[in-house]
């Protein structure tokens, strides 16, 4: 299994994210070759050594020219990225960032996340630090990724809305229910692109991680502080030291409620929401309740850290009177992510591992659905094709 780890002591942003990336082996040129698939011009990307209280550190600096980048909303970000060239896997990762950027300055200004204007982070150096990071994970392929608690900061910050506290408003909205702590540094450590990534693709979080590490990142930040200003990403790969099976135990917690008096046409908005605040999995099942009356239990798998807020989620959003919540053990196989060729082009799989070797493949249905609707054909022909080149070793 190989993972990620995330070392925030002192925080992360988006430039400090894709510089640590950098600095664990991501090969520069092919970063660079990759992001000329956006076809943005009027930006050149900075990439130098530097120090942090000691640590070198690699410093990643989008540099604009041609005058001031437009404003950009939701809708624009998605149309260049499915108008490039990048893997679907890349663009699903920056996508899924982006989303929960304008979800979180949505909720935090009272609008939706279509209105939202980008601001800062629609500019050209937001969309170099999420693609490239999103490019960089992939080149990376970790089977997970998990967090340390995550340094905020403390004092004020100046951005388009004026001056507000650190943390910023949708750094608190993106960060619900994640392990953080303040007044590290007296400045913003995290920035809501860093904490937008964090959110997106983090699997879980913990201060005691069982590692076998093989490789150590640092990315550079542009302050200085009373500790280096700089995010430690860590690789570790191999199976956890210790570990006698195949599978991977999982201590998480699961919540369960009763619902007979909500419209089903909500059901969908609250599984979403659940997901996009950290859900690894939830579901819908059937039931009789008393005096006969149909009905359905929301199920929810998650961490013991997010418990409590998808556990707000489902008394707010939704009409039940209380939450059952219990621990639970999950054993789960190792996966890696692949991409298989095929007529269609290439499709994200994940591949499930049993002692080193595949066991089963499950292509990326987002992608394929795509993939299906440009061509103008049916899905299963797309599932059909991956079959085929993972026969063929593809």
């Amino acid at each position: 299994m190989r993972t990620l780890y995330y070392d925030c002591f002192a925080g992360i942003a988006g430039d400090m994210h894709l510089g640590a990336l950098l600095d664990l082996g991501v090969e520069e040129g092919d970063l660079r070759a990759e992001l000329e698939k956006l076809c943005v011009p009027g930006w050149d990307l900075s990439v130098l050594k530097t120090r942090r209280g000691g640590i070198a550190a690699t410093r990643v600096e989008v540099l604009t020219h041609g005058g001031d980048p437009p404003e950009r909303h939701l809708a624009d970000i998605l149309a260049i990225l499915d108008a490039s060239t990048l893997q679907p896997a890349v663009k699903a990762r920056a996508e899924a960032v982006f989303r929960r950027l304008a979800e979180a300055e949505g909720a935090v200004h009272g609008i939706p996340a279509e209105s939202v204007h980008f601001h800062e982070v629609g500019a050209v150096d937001a969309l170099a630090d999420i693609v490239g990071a999103a490019i960089a994970l992939e080149r990376l392929a970790p089977s997970r990724i998990l967090c340390s608690t995550v340094e905020l900061g403390s004092g004020r910050v100046s951005c388009a809305h004026g001056t507000l506290p650190v943390p910023a408003p949708a750094v608190e909205e993106l960060l619900r229910g994640v392990p953080t702590r303040r007044g590290g540094v007296p400045f913003e450590a995290t920035t809501p692109t860093g904490a937008a990534i964090l959110s997106s693709l983090v699997d879980g979080y913990t201060d005691t991680p069982s590692l076998a590490v093989t490789a150590v990142g640092y990315g550079a930040g542009h302050q200085e502080g009373p500790i280096p200003n700089v995010l430690r990403v860590l690789l570790a790969d191999g199976p956890e030291p210790g570990a006698t099976d195949t599978s991977v135990p999982e201590s998480l917690t699961m919540l369960e409620c009763n619902i007979d008096d909500m419209s089903p046409e909500l059901y969908e908005h609250v599984l979403a929401l659940l997901f996009d605040r950290g859900a690894r999995d939830a579901w819908l099942t059937p039931l009789i309740m008393k005096k006969g009356r149909p009905g359905t239990q929301i199920g929810v798998l998650c961490t013991e850290e997010l418990a409590a807020p998808l556990t707000r989620t489902l008394l707010t959003e939704t009409t039940t009177l209380g939450v059952r919540r219990q621990p639970v053990t999950r054993s789960a196989l190792p996966r890696v992510a692949r991409e298989v060729e095929t007529e269609y082009g290439p499709v994200p799989v994940k591949v499930a591992l049993q002692d080193g070797r595949p066991l089963k493949a499950k292509p990326e249905y987002e992608a394929c659905r795509r993939i299906a609707r440009e061509r103008g054909i049916p899905i299963r022909l797309v599932y059909e094709a991956v079959a085929r080149g993972l026969d063929a070793g593809g």
